[in-house]
């Protein structure tokens, strides 16, 4: 606080130095922001002079104890001192034991107390990277009550100026606020915030990463149904990490799109919720994000538990399959967490009590699994795992995000390992890994504020985990580290501080006040040329007003004005644009239907139109005449059982191109596997898995009526083989014959199996968590809607009708009761796609009104 009038402290030094030496005293000077062994004295006039032009100040904090003690050290015994004592004005907590001390030493024989100004005293303790603004929290001496507003300035790491913002100071308040509103691209390049006019290292602050607001991608599989946010698989991730990061999701759910949607908006973090099956594009373009500096960080969950075991994208390489309280290697009770591992990023955490898991996915055995373990089990398995590559990371927590497999999602302790994960991302020259780190300087502070080259005297800084770092003669504020990561260390940490002006002592001599100003002469002649000046000025003006000049310029004036009027008016007339009357007559005579106005119609949107206006079934187009006939010939008979039997009233079914064509507008699409066909492109995939994700239901049928269903292995048919190789592409969740008690068997019609042509195959739809108490309920679902079905019984070649309504293929055996049993199944099919678990709920209103009869 003293490098703005330090040079008036030293004129004031010289004058004491000069007096002293008059009378040959010995001469003593001691700084209080000097290192232990800094040289006292005593010194002649010639040699204290030298030392004072020495003196510099320093941006550290004062030690006035050390001072007092090394300079009474230094005295001999019985000596007195006649002290002069200049300080910054501002008190340190032992400055009320020092002077009782240097007071009870007996060297004191009088005390020349100079004052210093607080009006200029500013310091910044503080910075809050809020949602939409960074604020920075400005300090003043207390008691300094006049309102004040400053400017505060933000620079960038090239020392640009790229953004201002007033820093007030309310009547009788310490403290102030300076309110950036800028976009967070624009706030994160903040490097130092500085107080217009204040040459203070106190009114700087320095900014590294570690303060900037990150970015957080999040991707999930499924669709989030938005009416039971609790439900969805980022409800809880978003709801920790909200206050402290910005939030982004991608419009679109498909990962080809999604993805780099997400990545062009430069995210730190890119957290996805059970993703199983990454396209090849996708793997490769987020390789290249992490090792650049991103963090990746995935959850579980049955789709990533059922995919492919050769993930790159994974920490560690996974088991087939979770691992499930009462399944195949279970545990006999949910289990707890063990003590979080010294040299993981949650290190120090502590070990929630409540915290339990029901599942997980297992990490195969090896020989740095335990290195990679950032949270483990009781019985040692993982719970969360995690590794470097190339400057960035890559962490899986083993579970689900929501609370289906463990109830660490809704647990506060959830919060801080997010926020531990959000610091891997902050590159700040310290691995989080480790317990401490030696950063060397990079750029330090001078005491006006100024950002300067490294001196020799400073030391590296040691970085420790759980503890802040503090300025030093050793250490002085400023960027350490390098360029690929810097650590701020600022003089002022924390909301507690308060700057108190330092009080008088009552020392037992004379203490007597003084300043830094000094008497000078100052020139009036100046001043009073001005004055005559103005006088002589004044004396003309009245000399002509009573010799009535002004009234007749008045006259002319007023004759001068009414001619520019006509004049301004015929020119304004005359730059009137040449066509404008034209161009009026021309609206006038040709107006604009309100259609023509207000047609932004674009090719295309008629269809849209017609999809959304009402439901159409619709049915992938293989490009086989025949197959993509009876295709539409079933979806045809289908709509027309619907309309027979139910309130619904489809239109016409759709043939969609999965490459070209839009698959929102349809609950449904059937999809028929040909063999023969071309295997879809990546792209086309993609787009069904986004459709499947969102919300829509495929039904693929192999119509190959195989015994045991859509077999996916080796040695299953050509149609099944397809089959395989297009769900590789897709994050297809865990399957399940459908069970009698599933709402699809109740939708509409009571339904014991679902035939089509042929009989035999079940259906196969997404499986669903087992009850965890069973009770003697008439249906089990979810709480949303299966998104895959897969059948081999030829449902479209059941349904086909003509134009008539009359069946196009007879079914396998020849039983008409089988084919009115394939159209009931439909029938069930679509209510549940439309309804979803209402269905459910409607099934147990007997028992409900039972207990409530009860």
């Amino acid at each position: 606080a003293s490098a703005e009038d330090w040079q008036q402290r030293v004129n004031a030094a010289e004058k004491l130095i000069s007096d002293a030496e008059g009378t040959d005293a010995p001469i003593y000077i001691a700084g209080t922001a000097e290192p232990a062994n800094a040289e006292i004295g005593p010194y002649d006039g010639k040699r204290a002079a030298e030392r004072l032009q020495a003196l510099e100040p320093r941006p550290i904090p004062v030690d006035r104890k050390a001072a007092l003690e090394r300079l009474s050290s230094a005295l001999p015994a019985g000596a007195k001192l006649r002290l002069a004592f200049m300080s910054d004005g501002l008190a340190t907590p032992d400055d009320a034991q020092t002077f009782a001390e240097l007071d009870k030493s007996g060297h004191l024989a009088s005390v020349l107390w100079y004052g210093a100004g607080l009006s200029r005293i500013f310091a910044l303790t503080g910075i809050d990277n809020k949602a939409d603004s960074l604020e920075a929290i400005a300090i003043r001496p207390q008691g300094v009550s006049a309102p004040r507003t400053l400017t505060a300035a933000a620079y960038d790491d090239k020392g640009r100026r790229i953004a201002e913002a007033p820093l007030s100071f309310a009547p009788g308040s310490a403290e102030g606020t300076a309110r950036f509103n800028l976009p967070v691209e624009l706030r994160n390049d903040f490097r130092l915030i500085r107080v217009d006019g204040i040459e203070q290292a106190g009114a700087t602050r320095l900014i590294d990463a570690g303060s900037e607001r990150r970015t957080v991608g999040l991707i999930a599989s499924g669709d989030g149904d938005l009416a039971q946010p609790l439900l969805s698989p980022l409800h809880y991730i978003s709801q920790a990490l909200s206050p402290y990061v910005n939030l982004i999701e991608p419009r679109s759910a498909d990962l080809l799109q999604s993805v780099p949607e997400v990545l062009d908006a430069k995210p730190s973090i890119l957290i996805m919720a059970d993703i199983g099956t990454l396209p090849q594009p996708v793997t490769e373009q987020l390789s290249k994000w992490i090792e650049d500096g991103g963090t990746l960080v995935r959850f579980a969950g049955p789709r990533l538990a059922g995919a492919s075991d050769n993930d790159p994208l994974l920490p560690v390489k996974l088991r087939k399959g979770e691992r499930a309280l009462g399944g195949t290697l279970s545990w006999s009770e949910p289990q707890k967490l063990r003590a979080f591992p010294d040299k993981g990023p949650f290190a120090g955490l502590a070990v929630p009590d409540d915290v339990t898991v029901t599942r997980q996915v297992l990490a195969e055995p090896s020989f740095d699994l335990n290195d990679k373990a950032y949270a483990v089990l009781q019985d040692g398995t993982p719970l969360v795992t995690g590794e470097q590559r190339g400057r960035g990371n890559i962490v899986l927590f083993h579970i689900s995000p929501d609370a289906s497999w463990s109830s660490l999602p809704i647990s506060g302790s959830f919060v801080e390992m997010l926020r531990r994960i959000v610091s891997l991302s902050q590159r700040t020259g310290a691995q989080d890994t480790q317990a401490s780190v030696s950063l060397p300087p990079y750029q330090l502070l001078s005491a006006s504020g100024a950002l300067t080259p490294p001196t020799s005297e400073a030391k590296p800084l040691i970085v420790e985990k759980n503890r802040q770092a503090s300025v030093s003669i050793n250490t002085p504020p400023g960027f350490y580290g390098n360029e690929d990561g810097l650590k701020a260390l600022n003089i002022f940490e924390g909301a507690d501080i308060k700057l108190q002006p330092i009080a008088q002592p009552a020392f037992s001599v004379g203490i007597v006040s003084a300043s830094y100003t000094s008497d000078q002469s100052i020139s009036l002649a100046g001043p009073f040329f001005a004055v005559a000046a103005m006088l002589l000025a004044l004396d003309t003006l009245l000399m002509l007003w009573l010799r009535g000049a002004f009234r007749r310029r008045m006259k002319v004036r007023a004759k001068a004005a009414g001619i520019a009027v006509l004049l301004a008016g015929s020119l304004a007339f005359n730059l009137l644009p040449s066509g404008m009357g034209e161009a009026q007559a021309q609206s006038q005579s040709q107006p604009k239907t309100q259609q023509q106005v207000h047609d932004d119609s674009k090719p295309g949107d008629e269809a849209i139109v017609n999809s959304v206006s009402q439901t159409h079934l619709a049915y992938v187009i293989t490009g086989s005449a025949q197959t993509d006939d009876i295709s539409k010939a079933g979806l045809r008979g289908l709509s027309f059982a619907l309309m027979d039997k139910t309130a619904l009233e489809p239109g016409d079914p759709v043939g969609v191109d999965p490459a070209k064509d839009e698959l929102a507008f349809y609950p449904l699409i059937y999809w028929p596997i040909d063999a023969q066909a071309p295997m879809p492109s990546p792209e086309a995939i993609a787009k069904v898995d986004a459709y499947m994700q969102q919300g829509g239901t495929v039904l693929f049928d192999t119509r190959d009526q195989l015994p045991a269903g859509a077999s996916l292995d080796a040695s299953a048919s050509p149609a099944n083989q397809r089959l395989r190789a297009i769900l590789d592409g897709m994050n297809v969740p865990p399957l399940e014959p459908v069970p009698d008690d599933h709402v699809l068997t109740k939708s509409f019609f009571i339904m014991p199996d679902f035939p089509g042509r042929y009989e035999g195959s079940p259906l196969w739809v997404e499986a669903t968590t087992p009850n965890a108490s069973p009770q003697d309920r008439p249906v089990r679902t979810g709480d949303g809607v299966t998104p895959i079905m897969i059948t081999a019984n030829d449902f479209a070649g059941a349904w086909a009708v003509d134009e008539q309504g009359n069946p196009l293929l007879p079914t396998v055996p020849n039983d008409p009761m089988q084919r009115i049993y394939a159209i009931r199944g439909g029938v069930n099919i679509v209510m549940y796609m439309l309804t979803g678990n209402y269905k459910s709920d409607q099934v147990h209103v007997p028992a409900l009104l039972e207990r409530l009869g009860n």
